[in-house]
């Protein structure tokens, strides 16, 4: 049992891999396979918890789901300078993604009840060191630079001007207590009061200010509870046009608390980080037969009111000259549509396909902010099944593939535009705050895509089926 039980913690605590901005398109496989559209057709209990609540209001049993996938990514990062560029691969691997959901009604009640536990958030990259440099910050030349071998001026060590190896993990996990109760046979309301639990480690971490020596440094994992709520609203007329809305308010976190070191493994200052999860607002429709049930969804994701996400740019010190820490992510307002199609004409065999389309909430001026979170896929495509083995067990598969739409790309920034060569406390070099905010660095570039992958199996018990 313990074992068990460690190894429920660890899947929920591994980082999963978000499909819009930094969200899950959908939680468990048949919601993945619907393209996440859930919030007026609840075909499962795990895609009704998680879109609106008022729809499991629909289920008169008790069920539970349990669904784990194995996500496959490839991020390629890119970057320019004058006459060197070139591409770094990711190297991660592969990434669990699970999820855990139950229900509580009956036929003869108006009230229903769910508790859930999904990875709803998360993102990462691995990109390796080059250590082909031309030349260090200081313009020492590197008598093992080989200008025909791979080169990628972003993953330069820092000495050199770059980020080094670069890594970054972020996961979710979301616990809900659901209620639902029926108004009348065709309309439904309910709530959701969720409590959050976030971790996140960066290496470099650009929340620290760097040393001029030294450089950035690199972080622990540090950890956050969050606290937030969903209310929705769902309609069902008799001739099987479905209707629901829901709102995901602001999930509030406290600070993430840093302890930094330095490269060369001295201490560094801690620094601090506030992220919450953004609110969000679902409109969906939905229309059931015999033979098919259809869903549609539209969300609206509201970065640019979220603590992590809303600010932009450089820390700037007392002196007016940026202290090299990051203040946010500078994300825009994102718009999903989510839609799936189930076919229910094959006895005990449900074939199901989603769609989902994501806009891009990174500028191209503030990409180089987000090398960290490359995880930015607008079309989303899914095939699953299911398989009725009886009354009460049902198993459901799902396969998920993904990709940008093109490469998200802008320059390099450098908030630090020389190192103190006199002694006198301030950079030697002009910084422009008026004309070059950001610290644009000239005649460079810096680009992210990526493609998805992922295959996922769940069953579905109902009890008293």
């Amino acid at each position: 049992m313990k074992n068990l039980l460690r190894l429920i913690v660890l899947l929920f605590t591994t980082a999963t891999f978000a499909q819009a901005g930094h969200i899950m398109q959908g939680v468990g496989a048949v919601n993945m396979s619907m393209g996440g559209a859930a919030t007026a057709q609840p075909i499962d209990i795990s895609g009704a918890l998680q879109w609106n609540p008022a729809a499991i209001s629909t289920f008169d049993n008790k069920i539970l789901n349990f669904d784990l996938g194995l996500f496959f990514s490839s991020p390629e990062l890119s970057s320019s300078y004058g006459p060197l560029s070139g591409v770094t691969e990711d190297d991660r691997g592969v990434s669990p993604m699970p999820a855990l959901a139950m229900v509580w009604g009956k036929e003869d009640s108006k009230h229903t009840f769910g508790v859930s536990a999904f990875g709803i958030s998360g993102f990462g990259v691995t990109f390796p060191q080059n250590n082909n440099y031309p030349q260090d910050r200081m313009g020492n030349g590197n008598p093992n630079f080989d200008p025909s071998a791979p080169v990628n001026p972003i993953n330069f060590p820092q000495m050199a001007g770059g980020f080094g190896h670069l890594e970054s993990d972020y996961m979710l996990l979301q616990i809900g207590l659901t209620w639902a109760y029926e108004i009348s046979d065709n309309f439904s309301v309910g709530i959701q009061p969720t409590i959050n639990y976030g971790a996140l480690e960066l290496a470099p971490n650009p929340i620290a200010s760097p040393s001029q020596t030294l450089g950035y440094p690199v972080s622990d994992k540090a950890s956050a509870i969050g606290i937030g709520a969903q209310i929705g609203v769902f309609y069902e007329s008799d001739g099987g046009f479905k209707l629901g809305a829901s709102y995901k308010t602001t999930q509030s976190f406290g600070d993430l608390e840093f302890n930094n070191t330095y490269l060369d493994g001295s201490s560094a200052p801690d620094a601090s980080f506030n992220m919450d999860y953004p609110a969000i607002l679902s409109f969906g429709t939905g229309y059931s037969n015999e033979m098919i049930d259809i869903a549609l969804d539209y969300r609206m994701v509201d970065y640019e009111n979220t603590d992590g996400f809303s600010e932009k740019g450089w820390v700037i010190a007392d002196n007016g000259f940026p202290t090299g820490a990051v203040k946010g992510f500078g994300w825009k307002n994102i718009d999903i549509i989510s839609v799936g199609l189930q076919y229910k004409g094959i006895e005990k065999m449900p074939l199901r396909v989603g769609y989902t389309y994501s806009s891009n909430p990174i500028d191209e001026e503030l990409a180089f902010f987000s090398t960290p979170a490359t995880a930015i896929i607008a079309n989303a495509f899914q095939l699953g099944f299911g398989y009725e083995i009886n009354n009460n067990f049902e198993l459901n598969g799902v396969f998920h593939y993904g990709k940008s739409d093109g490469k998200t790309s802008g320059s390099l920034l450098n908030p630090t535009p020389a190192i103190d060569f006199n002694g006198d406390g301030m950079p030697d070099g002009p910084w422009d705050a008026t004309s070059n905010p950001l610290g644009v660095v000239p005649n460079s570039e810096v680009g992210y895509e990526m493609s998805t992958s992922m295959i996922m199996f769940g069953f579905s018990y109902t009890f008293n089926k």
